[in-house]
């Protein structure tokens, strides 16, 4: 069975890292602690104290002094991966943590997973063609030496480039290596760090190199790893679980977060709060008791950005439009149909394109599939369509040949209708309101990755009122922007009614409109 020798860069909070070590090696695993050189020696002299007599216990007697993005943490890193290799003989796997990480899952089902896949874990993607750094600097970080630390010294750190790039002093990568990049929170097997540490000695160059790279524990790890080792024995992936902010600061968990950390398809979590006590015991008892069985649903960073989003998307920080200058056409007419549930309004316009002779274009903004002609290559993505929206139902009226069109779009994109809304033709809205029971928003939540199969029944009752709460603020945001030439029809209205809304929507008869609304399977689920 797999044997775990964790790696702990730690610099602060003694009481923890203690109970952390205590924890993890009464489960039968090791430790390897780094405190940081510059960090309170009287801390370090308490954690050697408590641990000094557990023999699953290892410390790096060379410690150095850390700082962020420096090449000391990947220099602490190595030496506290030595000091474990050499302490440990029986450790078969070791694990990257942080004082701030606490196990998600049992000390056994931990070992089974490592046990299930000869294979190591670490993120690694290509620094040039992925998009894995969102903002700041990118090349740069290879392509110039750095020697001085952008958060205390900036003018220092971006003289020192500057004059770099003046004087044309950019650098090569070392020829034989692809640099990769990745998350720092890794499990490697016991040949993968012997071949690392080997690696280390035998290329000097490589580490120079490295040396002066800015953030390089983002990248010395992850681009050696898939250098010596076999592609199909990496799993590009980490077993820490962790999301960041909008800003790039790294989303910390509290008291209430122990069911939605348990379901979530990872061993570690990070980062848990300091004062979250009650979670840090629960965690800890679990990680030391016999359970194995675990309903993983992995929702958490859809729900993360279901969550953080309600407060931004549409409603502080709306995106801006693209060519607001263009319009449709001042003659013509756009009639949106605006559904949550989306067969619902599919459904309605097969009965209009039955009952009349306007052309009918689902969601055309939601669905990758939507059925649309070739216009050029600017119908193939989402993210084109919706990003040359006008041009797009300018050529849609030109190839239908028409003034007027209807098409559907999800109650979310109130961006959209509103664009449409702002431009000079003449658009109309249709909001078809249906009523959504418990079963049905358990669906839409496994559609849209807010839960999963195995979410618990407890946890999905805690969810259900959000996404309720969300489908009705959508509706109440349509409602308070004020469009013109609105229309609702609601499932619990009756056929007359609903008629009248439909014939007003399309300016068409009324029995003809009573024939669409009708339908006795219209808004059935």
């Amino acid at each position: 069975m797999a044997k775990i020798a964790f790696i702990l860069l730690c610099h602060k909070d003694p009481e923890a890292i203690i109970k952390q070590a205590q924890r993890l090696t009464a489960a039968g695993d090791y430790i390897s602690i780094h405190f940081d050189a510059s960090a309170n020696a009287d801390h370090y002299v308490r954690i050697t104290g408590k641990l000094a007599g557990n023999p699953n216990v290892a410390f790096v007697q060379g410690r150095v002094k850390c700082g962020w993005g420096e090449w000391s943490l990947v220099e602490a890193t190595l030496l506290a991966v030595e000091a474990a290799v050499n302490a440990f003989p029986r450790a078969t796997h070791f694990y990257m943590l942080s004082g701030d990480c606490m196990s998600i899952k049992s000390a056994g089902y931990a070992k089974s997973f490592l046990d299930n896949d000869d294979v190591d874990y670490i993120e690694c993607f290509d620094f040039f063609a992925s998009d894995w750094i969102k903002t700041g600097m990118k090349g740069d970080r290879l392509r110039y030496r750095h020697f001085f630390n952008e958060r205390k010294h900036k003018f220092l750190f971006y003289a020192n480039v500057n004059l770099q790039r003046k004087l044309g002093l950019s650098r090569k990568i070392p020829a034989d290596l692809q640099v990769m990049i990745g998350s720092q929170w890794w499990c490697l097997r016991r040949r993968t760090v012997e071949w690392i540490l080997e690696f280390r000695l035998a290329r000097p160059d490589v580490v120079r190199f490295f040396r002066t790279t800015w953030i390089p524990d983002e990248t010395f790890f992850q681009t050696l790893v898939p250098h010596l080792v076999p592609e199909h024995e990496i799993r590009a992936r980490t077993l820490t679980f962790l999301m960041f902010t909008d800003y790039g600061m790294p989303v910390t968990f509290y008291n209430d977060h122990y069911d939605l950390l348990l379901s979530q398809d990872f061993l570690f979590a990070r980062k848990i709060s300091a004062d979250a006590h009650e979670l840090k015991k629960r965690l800890g008892d679990l990680y030391a008791s016999s359970h194995k069985e675990f309903k993983v649903s992995n929702e958490g960073s859809s729900l993360f950005r279901f969550l953080a989003g309600r407060g931004r998307i549409g409603r502080r920080f709306a995106p801006r439009f693209w060519e607001t200058e263009s319009s449709l056409g001042r003659e013509r007419e756009l009639l949106l149909v605006v559904c949550k549930k989306w067969h619902v309004a599919k459904r309605l316009l097969t009965g209009i394109r039955e009952a009349t002779v306007l052309p009918c274009v689902e969601y055309l903004f939601n669905e990758d599939n939507t059925d649309l002609p070739d216009l050029g290559g600017i119908q193939r993505t989402i993210g084109k369509r919706t990003r040359h929206r006008r041009s797009l139902m300018r050529m849609l009226f030109d190839y239908y040949g028409t003034d007027r069109m209807v098409i559907c779009l999800d109650p979310s994109n109130l961006d959209l209708m509103r664009d449409f809304y702002s431009d000079r033709s003449t658009t109309r809205l249709l909001e078809v309101q249906c009523s959504f029971t418990d079963d049905y928003l358990l669906g839409h939540a496994k559609r849209v990755g807010l839960a999963g199969e195995r979410t618990s029944q407890e946890a999905f009752e805690l969810l259900l009122p959000t996404i309720r709460s969300d489908m009705t603020f959508e509706s109440d945001q349509i409602r308070d922007a004020g469009f013109d030439h609105v229309y609702r029809m609601r499932q619990e209205r009756s056929v007359d009614v609903n008629a009248t809304e439909l014939a007003r929507f399309l300016e068409i008869g009324k029995e003809k409109a009573r024939r669409i609304a009708s339908n006795s399977g219209l808004f059935t689920d």
